[in-house]
C-alpha cells in the first residue's frame, strides 16, 4: 500500500450469502470491530439484504455495495437491476465483471464496460474486477490478458471520474480454492495494472488508482499481501462473512 498516493480499500463480497437476519447479525457484529478502521470499509451484499445492510450501516463508517448491475436504466431485462435502482437505495458501490459472472453469467469485456459506464453515470462506486484463469497463468498470458480486460474495462471511460473505479485483480483460480497468489505474484499484476492505466491516462492518475487483491486473502496471508507496495486493499470473499476474519483483515490495512 502507499496511502500517501491512494486509499486503502477493503470489500467483502459476501456472494450468494446471509440471510436479512444473518446480515443484521452480521454488520451488527462488525460495525464495532472497524470503527477505527483508517482504510475503506465496504460490504457486497445480495440484492435481497441491501436495504437491511443500508439501514444498519447508517452511522458506522461502513459502506454497502451490490455485486452487480444492468447497463441500461430501465427496460424488459426480467431479474437484473438497474444503478439508478441502487442508488435510490442509498447503496454506494457495485461489483462489476466477477470473474464467477464472468464465468457463469456470460458476462464479457464489453458488458462490463458498458455495466462500468452506467454505474458511473449514476453516481456508484465501481469495484471493476480483472483476473485470469489458472491455463492462462500455465500459458504465461496473464500479464496481456488482464492488460487487455483492464483497457476494454475503462474504454471510454474519463480521466475525471476514475476516482469512481477500483481495480480488483482476482486471479481465477486462487479464487475460492484455498490457493492464494505469493504475494510477489499479486504485486507483480498489480504493477502490471497499474502501468496499462498509466499508458491508458498518464502516471498521475496510475498513481491515484486503488488496486485491490482479491484471490484468497485472509487473516493469515494480509499483512504480507498489503505490505507491497501496489496492493491497495482486498476485494475479500469467505474471510469477509466471519467478522473476527473480516477485521484482522482491515487491521492490516489500517498500518
Amino acid at each position: 500500500m502507499n496511502k500517501s498516493l491512494r486509499n486503502a480499500v477493503i470489500a467483502g463480497n459476501w456472494k450468494m450469502n446471509n440471510t436479512r437476519v444473518e446480515t443484521t447479525a452480521l454488520i451488527n457484529e462488525l460495525a464495532p470491530l472497524v470503527k477505527g478502521a483508517d482504510c475503506e470499509v465496504v460490504v457486497c451484499v445480495p440484492f435481497t439484504n441491501l436495504q437491511t445492510a443500508v439501514e444498519l450501516a447508517k452511522g458506522t463508517n461502513i459502506k454497502v455495495g451490490a455485486q452487480n448491475c444492468h447497463f441500461e436504466k430501465n427496460g424488459a431485462y426480467t431479474g437484473e437491476i438497474s444503478a439508478d435502482m441502487l442508488v435510490e437505495m442509498g447503496v454506494e458501490y457495485v461489483v462489476i465483471g466477477h470473474s464467477e459472472r464472468r464465468q457463469y453469467f456470460a458476462e464479457t469485456n464489453v458488458t462490463v464496460n458498458k455495466r462500468t459506464k452506467a454505474a458511473i453515470a449514476s453516481g456508484l462506486k465501481v469495484l471493476l474486477c480483472v483476473g485470469e484463469m489458472l491455463e492462462d497463468r500455465e500459458q504465461g498470458i496473464t500479464d496481456e490478458l488482464v492488460a487487455l480486460q483492464t483497457k476494454i474495462g475503462l474504454l471510454d471511460i474519463d480521466k475525471a471520474d476514475l476516482d469512481k473505479i477500483i481495480i480488483a485483480y482476482e486471479p481465477v483460480w486462487a479464487i475460492g480454492t484455498g490457493k492464494t497468489a505469493t504475494a510477489e505474484q499479486a504485486n507483480e499484476v498489480c504493477t502490471m495494472i497499474r502501468n496499462t492505466v498509466a499508458k491508458i491516462y498518464d502516471q498521475a492518475a496510475a498513481d491515484a488508482m486503488t488496486i485491490q487483491y482479491g484471490g484468497s486473502m485472509n487473516a493469515a496471508n494480509a499483512d504480507e499481501l498489503l505490505a507491497k507496495p501496489d496492493v491497495d486493499g482486498g476485494l475479500i470473499g469467505g474471510a469477509s462473512l466471519k467478522a473476527a476474519d473480516f477485521t484482522a483483515i482491515i487491521n492490516a490495512a489500517s498500518k
